[in-house]
């Protein structure tokens, strides 16, 4: 695990500029919450479903105390002085606000002590699903088993969550440890979760509650049949990133796309709105013990990546501090990177190696997450399954943890049955016949690779110490990040960010060990 002989005090130094940008963001996230972090707690506190109209129950009681100037304070409180008024629990609350039989901010106001414990009583309920279903995931991986590092990670995108069954199912027998769904084109701009089981889509699935009910138990099947638990990756990320979060928790996903920046940079999302949401996700994921996933990678497909490798090791800085915010176990990390590099560049392999190795070295805990070849594919499918042959190579050499595979057929259409095998016939077959090539391989010392791994380094420490002195803000608006620029009062979803009042109350911050003093 020093192979590239990096200078430790550097990484260091790396790593307190991160904390130290990650620690003045959260001063700003303390005193904040957003619409989809109340609903969220809505949600945990058991409220579902639609009204007539199709518009989930938690916006509509989250949109109820918004405009009765209520939110500073947390839906919390205001559901539980409605539930000790009325002696129903939420959900009956939520439909009758959906019915404008209720107000709640014009709800009489009872007694604190009793309000607390009402809200107390439901959390902990809920608290205690999302404790036991992390415990039944352990309990599988204890009687199951499951595959070795990197686990083999493919996707199914075809819009209908029954068929991605089907082809979730082909997949795990094939060799797959992790089934990623693919969210539909868009969703992550959706200020509200849809509802139900859904059999359209575009470039993907709706994530909902359902669908992910649907397609756990089609892998726990499917896990049992072939002796190993395969993991669940779904995306919170977006306007409604904690409550994804959330659902995922109560259906035992393992997996969650969960990036700091990403929904900033590449969907214009506004950056406040973004950043005091990851935070509530992050909290969720650290306390159902889900595997996140950075987004790093994505930079690569906007910038070179060469030029812009140490912006990559910044970002995984940063994302590894926010989760610690949060509490999040290195373990849960899987800091994001990219076999991204020009195909006709000179020794690019070697290039790739450093990165890889590099990012092993400084993270050594985290289930690194290791993303293929997309930028460079061409449609020439056999030169495509030589650069993802490549890629599976970089990855066994470098101990990364979870192995998106590349597809031949990249750039083509979404990948069929067929091409989702010979992808991970090829992944097997490099992982099988290398396992423990990396410990018998050193690097020279002052050769390409080290001279690479110590140049990146070197550009991430003094771009953190930039990002360090101007705030993490500054940075975003002067497009210091995959040469995108986020104004701090633009992008979507500003409209939902409130400061908290002195008396909020989130109960689940407590419970769920992530809350700070």
């Amino acid at each position: 695990m020093n192979k590239l002989n990096l200078d430790r005090s550097k990484i260091d130094r790396a790593r307190q500029a991160a904390r130290n940008i990650a620690e003045d963001v959260q001063a700003f996230i303390d005193l904040h919450t957003t619409v989809a972090v109340e609903r969220t707690v809505a949600r945990l506190f058991g409220i579902d479903k639609v009204d007539e109209m199709g518009t989930p129950l938690p916006n509509i009681v989250v949109d109820n105390i918004k405009e009765g100037g209520g939110l500073a304070g947390g839906a919390a409180w205001w559901l539980g002085n409605a539930m000790v008024h009325t002696g129903k629990n939420p959900q009956e609350i939520a439909e009758m606000v959906s019915r404008g039989e209720m107000d709640l901010t014009r709800v009489p106001v009872g007694s604190g002590q009793k309000i607390e414990e009402a809200v107390r009583e439901t959390a902990s309920k809920t608290v205690e699903i999302i404790a036991n279903n992390r415990r039944k995931r352990e309990e599988y991986i204890k009687c199951l088993g499951e595959g070795p590092q990197p686990y083999i990670y493919v996707i199914v995108a075809t819009g209908n969550i029954y068929e991605d069954v089907v082809q979730a199912r082909a997949a795990a027998r094939q060799g797959a440890d992790i089934i990623a769904v693919i969210r539909t084109t868009g969703q992550s701009l959706l200020d509200y979760v849809p509802y139900g089981a859904t059999t359209e889509g575009y470039g993907g699935t709706y994530a909902t509650q359902e669908n992910f009910r649907i397609m756990r138990k089609g892998l726990d099947e499917a896990g049992e049949e072939v002796g190993r638990y395969i993991r669940l990756c779904n995306y919170c990320s977006g306007l409604c990133m904690p409550e994804i979060a959330a659902m995922g928790a109560l259906e035992r996903l393992d997996v969650m796309l969960n990036d700091a920046l990403y929904g900033i940079l590449f969907r214009d999302i506004n950056m406040q709105r973004t950043l005091v949401d990851q935070y509530f996700s992050r909290m969720i994921n650290g306390f159902a013990g889900v595997i996140i996933n950075t987004g790093e990678d994505n930079y690569l497909t906007t910038s070179d990546a060469v030029e812009e490798a140490h912006t990559v090791l910044a970002s995984q800085f940063i994302n590894e501090q926010f989760a610690l915010k949060a509490g999040l176990r290195e373990e849960q990390m899987g800091l994001g990177h990219a076999f991204e590099m020009d195909p006709d560049i000179k020794n690019g392999f070697l290039l790739e190696l450093a990165q890889a190795q590099m990012a092993r070295e400084i993270f050594p805990n985290a289930p690194l997450k290791y993303m293929p070849p997309t930028k460079f594919m061409t449609g020439n499918i056999f030169k495509g399954h030589i650069m993802d042959a490549m890629f599976n190579v970089a990855s066994i050499m470098t101990r990364q943890g979870i192995q998106l595979l590349g597809m031949m057929t990249e750039a083509m259409h979404t990948p069929f049955i067929g091409d989702r095998f010979l992808s991970i016939q090829n992944a097997k077959y490099i992982f099988n016949n290398m396992r423990d090539l990396a410990d018998e391989i050193e690097f020279k010392d002052g050769g390409v690779i080290q001279r690479r791994a110590r140049e990146v380094l070197n550009e991430a420490l003094a771009f953190l110490e930039q990002i360090e002195e101007e705030g993490l803000f500054i940075t975003l608006e002067r497009g210091k990040f995959a040469g995108v620029k986020r104004s701090r009062t633009g992008g979507k979803g500003l409209e939902g960010v409130f400061r908290r009042s002195p008396d909020y109350y989130n109960p689940f911050m407590e419970m769920m060990g992530g809350g700070r003093e």
